[in-house]
């Protein structure tokens, strides 16, 4: 699909009943041109019959609020000496947990839309390409002139650890509930939405609030300083997936035994989260929800692996699959645990090898167990 004919399918998202006429008038366009985008359109199966009546709203999608980063990494030859020019590699990517948790789902064949902000720089102009390449719909990007795009560097040295790092999220503060109310029909009808928490909490509020007791809202935490922002009533959110030291933060208190973890979880549970996953890395993750299913799903630990960075990420993405598929509690987490086992294997942070059946294939391999807690 071309970026023309995704705009012209965000149109008709969000009114199916447009003229040929008032998209072309909406766009700046010749009616003659939105008639050959939309008979393209209609030969490719993204429209239906008569009255524009969209393929996509037969199949759940995923709406993605939050980060699309330029992630810029130098990593230095030898060790690091300060105040001075260090000889080594810098690489430049696209990141942004919202960003990763969508470009994985849409690897897995998942339709995706993601809302963010943009600058209106050459950054930005990256972050949409890479997108698109990802099959991930960009007509909802918010961009903001004189802003820089999102941007992340970490400088690491000859070992890979990270030494020093800098983040300007600056443009995504400038994202607002008038700019949501905008996109309103999209959200309402997604099959689940995702969110970061280095969103501004009054959009957290106002998406979990609006579309919360509708439509699955899936947040990760990010990490214990912006947890904060979910202090509090969480009746209106379907998922979270801290980390040990994230669901401290948000439970207040320790988790650093299972007893106490499982306590941390019940007190989420209490302030109305439907469910949540805890992170242990290479003790897999613990999970608990409003039906009092309490399981552990072990991954395998590998002696090696490329980079970690991704790996709860792409745990997020299979959620989101195995709930828009109906998988079983186990199945899912039997996925999810696979993506993140995935991932993790790849010098990248998001696995460009990883697909549906990749990812089947590999829970039909290692077998992940999960098992029953008892307490």
């Amino acid at each position: 699909m071309t970026e023309r004919e995704r705009q012209i399918m965000d149109l008709l998202l969000q009114n199916p009943m447009l003229s040929q006429e008032e998209i072309a008038n909406s766009l700046g366009i010749s009616r003659s041109s939105v008639g050959v985008h939309l008979m393209n359109l209609s030969k490719e199966g993204y429209i239906l019959g008569r009255g524009y009546v969209l393929a996509e709203l037969t199949e759940k999608y995923v709406v993605g609020i939050g980060a699309a980063n330029i992630d810029l990494m130098g990593r230095s030859g030898r060790p690091l000496v300060a105040a001075d020019s260090n000889p080594g590699q810098i690489g430049m990517s696209v990141g942004g947990v919202t960003h990763n948790i969508c470009e994985n789902a849409a690897r897995l064949g998942l339709p995706v839309r993601l809302i963010t902000a943009v600058g209106d720089d050459i950054y930005a102009d990256k972050i949409r390409k890479e997108c698109i390449d990802a099959n991930i719909d960009t007509s909802n990007f918010l961009v903001v002139p004189g802003f820089a795009s999102s941007t992340y560097l970490s400088i690491h040295d000859n070992r890979g650890e990270m030494a020093l790092a800098l983040s300007d999220m600056r443009v995504l503060q400038e994202l607002s509930t008038d700019f949501l109310k905008t996109k309103d029909k999209l959200l309402r009808n997604a099959g689940a939405i995702v969110m970061d928490t280095g969103l501004p909490k009054a959009i957290l509020d106002y998406v979990s609030q609006t579309y919360g007791d509708t439509v699955p809202v899936f947040v990760d935490p990010v990490s214990t300083t912006y947890s904060e922002k979910l202090l509090g009533d969480l009746s209106h959110y379907h998922t979270f997936k801290p980390n040990v030291q994230e669901i401290e933060v948000l439970s207040g208190r320790k988790a650093d035994t299972q007893e106490n973890m499982i306590r941390a979880c019940r007190i989420l549970l209490d302030r109305g989260l439907s469910r949540v996953i805890v992170s242990r890395g290479q003790h897999g993750s613990i999970y608990m929800d409003q039906n009092g299913t309490l399981l552990h799903a072990k991954t395998k630990p590998l002696e090696q692996f490329a980079n970690a960075t991704g790996a709860g990420d792409a745990f997020m993405s299979g959620m989101l699959y195995g709930t828009l598929k109906g998988l079983d509690t186990e199945d899912m987490l039997r996925f999810a645990t696979a993506m993140s086992w995935l991932a993790i294997q790849h010098e990248r942070t998001i696995n460009p090898t990883i697909t549906e059946k990749s990812v089947w294939d590999t829970v039909d391999a290692v077998k992940f167990q999960v098992e029953k807690i008892t307490i």
